[in-house]
């Protein structure tokens, strides 16, 4: 079994950092690598090979996820909105993915029992619609992560102090789906 993460947006936020919280400085590339990082550390300690990669090229993550041999794929990502109550964690799967939805709801489960987030739920990407990119071009069951809001007070704080709890919950919802 191997297992492609893509922790989201550009290493170390050149170019892209993603969200940003505009009064703590925190960058979605830097919570989303130490999670996704750790996420792979918790897999391989169980015998599930991972492979990594960080690259704001959309199409360079998908090409070496579909050359990787994996058979499922995590992107992870931090949310943001323009209202500053905003908060929980959802996760994304591809429309007509029975495996990806399963995938995404065992991992959206772990980390809302876990860090008692808000539940917004598994949500369903459509092409062309609004299809995310790395779930419609990926061949394997896929899901995109988002922890929680970058932009809440209360949410950046867990993505501060909790980014272990995060990549724990991830990687239990990982084996929830596999077992």
């Amino acid at each position: 079994m191997k297992i492609f993460i893509n922790p989201g947006h550009a290493p170390e936020g050149i170019p892209d950092p993603g969200a940003c919280n505009p009064y703590t400085g925190l960058q979605e590339s830097e919570v989303v690598f130490c999670v996704g990082e750790k996420a792979a550390d918790y897999l391989n300690a169980v015998g599930i090979e991972t492979e990594c990669l960080q690259s704001d090229s959309l199409e360079e993550v998908c090409s070496a996820a579909n050359g990787s041999g994996a058979e499922l794929f995590i992107s992870i990502h931090c949310n943001s909105a323009g209202t500053a109550d905003a908060n929980g964690t959802e996760t994304w799967a591809c429309a007509g993915s029975a495996a990806g939805s399963q995938l995404a709801q065992c991992i959206n489960n772990q980390i809302v029992d876990s860090l008692d987030t808000t539940d917004r739920g598994v949500k369903i990407a459509t092409p062309g619609v609004n299809g995310l990119y790395v779930l419609t071009n990926t061949d394997m069951p896929a899901v995109l992560v988002e922890l929680a809001f970058i932009s809440n007070a209360d949410d950046v704080v867990l993505l501060t102090e909790k980014q272990d709890e995060f990549a724990r919950a991830i990687a239990r919802g990982i084996t929830d789906y596999l077992n």
